[in-house]
């Protein structure tokens, strides 16, 4: 080594012919330099696009997350997505490895990548290979959050799905979505609130107005109706008494008897007979109504009947006949019974007094079989406010919903005291009837709708499991009300908006469920009335107008929903895709779910994006 050092001196001390090992030496220490500046590039290059590929697997496993945890199908899901993202030929590396845990069931996915890099210039300097090394996480993070759920549950929910039925599938799934949301928010400050609006021909939000303002709601609605028409029937009675029995003198008579036994042989009294003619007194009306006239007429009749006996004359104690006249009066009552009763049935638009039901007060009105009593009281379903029977609606931000002054698509707007037209209206089935039918109108009144509200477990469970299937698709009705109760400028303003306690932003949500697209009955009562005869939202009745009439408003309140930046899911069950819902939803917020895993597995997907899934470091 001592001789290394002399020679390398020696050789910077010759002056002659130093030029050559000086630039050789040169030549070494720039190629180690751009070499490994070379190779320090590509690691650095491959470092980001392993760091991009790991991050990507943990947001793909924890996607994956269901209630079922982080298991082999999650853990298959991240690895995919690692290997589509990073590809050791086409980075120029080897043995590349992947691998992901959680630590809390799903909740927070750890990944770790290694590999090594092929050096391409510094391998003439006896470096093979760079180690790289990276570390990623994801977690849900969640913000604040209001979600609208608009359910159908119309009858064809009671539909069998495999084992269970669509209704119970739908449960199932809700719970599953609380949680999944519910386990990402514990522990922080987050605040989740839910409210829903189940729908099928109607909705059922009689108590929410009522709470907000009875005035809300008319005091008098026009149905259609019936009233029966009657018809005077006679009855008569008669009755009889005597009364004014009176005794006159007794009278001595013919000849005198030895004894009595003798005075009284062949002795006999007279018969009740007639004495003098009868009187008959003006007839008096004794009770009078619009359904009953009770009348009565006396007759007086004078009868007369000589009554005889023996007595024994104290000056001669003889034995002589005396008579005695007695009259009395008969009196002869004749009663008429005069009511009006049932004839037939005429079937027309009704006025009701509505303060009473409207207050959920059982009301009676002569609306039963041959018009007998019948008492109801409100489910809370009601008719929906004044409208225009136009063939389309459409949405821009500039003009609103168009043509105006169909006010039951009005989002916004409260009712006012002087303007009825701007008024709900009690939906009465007891009392709706189509022209000569026997029963009244059908009607479904679904689950009562509730306003945004923090809720546990038990809570949304219970309300889950309280709905019900009744009823037909009417996906304008739903939407409308989800609308109205998500509304940061609506009627339950104060409500949408109340300020979380953490101060952060909130993002709003509408999840729209159904299992069919709009499916109107014209012959039903519905939020539009009986639309075969009232024609609120048609022109004819018909079919053909209502379905295409009721679709074109949904679409244009979908896209005023849209405009203040709530977003809106829609999933279509069991239906196939449906370009309604599709059109109806925000971007990339459309699912389709042919049976009861996709039903769980589009709830899934948008709990997840509700929930804001992020990286985590």
């Amino acid at each position: 080594m001592m001789n290394a050092d002399r020679g390398f001196l020696a050789l910077l001390r010759d002056r002659q012919g130093s030029l050559l090992p000086i630039a050789a030496i040169a030549m070494v220490l720039t190629t180690a330099l751009v070499g490994g500046g070379i190779d320090m590039s590509r690691a650095y290059r491959v470092q980001n696009r392993l760091q991009s590929a790991c991050d990507s697997a943990v947001l793909a496993g924890r996607r994956a997350v269901t209630t079922s945890g982080y298991g082999d199908p999650e853990k298959n899901q991240a690895g995919n997505y690692f290997d589509t993202n990073f590809n050791d030929s086409s980075q120029e590396t080897t043995g590349t490895n992947f691998t992901s845990s959680s630590f809390d069931n799903g909740k927070t996915i750890e990944g770790a990548a290694t590999t090594q890099l092929n050096l391409a210039v510094m391998r003439i300097f006896g470096f093979q290979k760079f180690s790289l090394k990276v570390a990623c996480s994801a977690s849900m993070g969640v913000g604040n959050s209001d979600v609208m759920m608009v359910l159908d549950t119309t009858g064809s929910m009671s539909s069998g799905l495999g084992s269970s039925t669509r209704i119970e599938a739908l449960r199932t799934a809700m719970k599953n979505f609380y949680s999944t949301v519910k386990t990402a928010t514990t522990g922080s400050n987050s605040r989740i609130r839910y409210g829903f609006v189940p729908f099928s021909s109607s909705v059922n939000v009689g108590r929410l107005l009522m709470e907000k303002d009875p005035g809300y709601l008319v005091d008098n609605h026009t149905i259609r109706s019936r009233v029966q028409e009657k018809k005077w029937v006679n009855s008569s009675k008669t009755e009889s008494e005597f009364k004014n029995d009176i005794t006159g003198d007794w009278v001595p008579y013919g000849s005198s008897y030895t004894t009595e036994n003798n005075c009284k042989s062949g002795l006999t009294n007279t018969a009740w007979a007639k004495n003098g003619s009868s009187q008959t007194f003006p007839p008096n009306t004794i009770t009078s109504n619009d359904n009953q006239i009770v009348t009565t007429q006396t007759t007086v009749q004078p009868y007369k009947m000589t009554n005889r006996m023996c007595k024994q004359n104290s000056s001669d104690n003889k034995w002589y006949r005396n008579s005695q006249d007695r009259n009395r009066d008969e009196y002869v009552y004749t009663t008429t019974t005069s009511n009006r009763v049932f004839d037939y049935w005429k079937y027309q638009e009704v006025e009701y007094d509505v303060t009473s039901y409207k207050a959920f007060q059982p009301v009676t009105t002569e609306t039963g079989p041959k018009g007998t009593e019948v008492s109801s009281t409100w489910r809370g379903c009601i008719e929906e406010r004044k409208t225009d029977s136009e063939p389309t609606f459409a949405y821009s931000t500039i003009n609103g919903i168009t043509p105006s002054g169909a006010y039951d698509l009005d989002i916004d707007t409260a009712p006012t005291p002087d303007n009825d037209d701007l008024k709900w209206r009690p939906m009465w089935p007891e009392v709706a009837y189509r022209i000569n039918q026997t029963n009244s109108a059908s009607s479904a009144c679904p689950y009562q709708a509730r306003l945004l509200n923090e809720m546990t477990q038990s809570e949304f469970n219970s309300y889950a499991e309280s709905l019900y299937p009744e009823g037909s698709t009417y996906l304008d009705v739903g939407m409308t009300w989800g609308g109205r109760l998500a509304s940061p400028q609506g009627i339950w303003k104060d409500n949408v908006t109340l300020p979380p306690s953490n101060g952060g932003e909130v993002s709003r949500h509408i999840i729209f469920m159904s299992d069919g697209d709009m499916d109107p009955n014209q012959q039903i009562q519905s939020a539009w009335g009986i639309e075969e005869l009232e024609r609120r939202v048609t022109d004819d009745g018909t079919d053909s107008q209502d379905k295409s009439r009721h679709t074109s408003r949904f679409q244009a309140i979908c896209a005023a929903i849209k405009a203040k930046g709530i977003r809106v899911w829609t999933i279509s069950f069991t239906s196939g895709t449906s370009s309604v819902l599709t059109t109806c939803a925000s971007p990339k917020s459309a699912f389709n779910a042919d049976d009861a895993s996709q039903l769980n597995a589009a709830f899934q997907e948008i709990a997840k994006q509700v929930g804001e899934l992020r990286l985590t470091q």
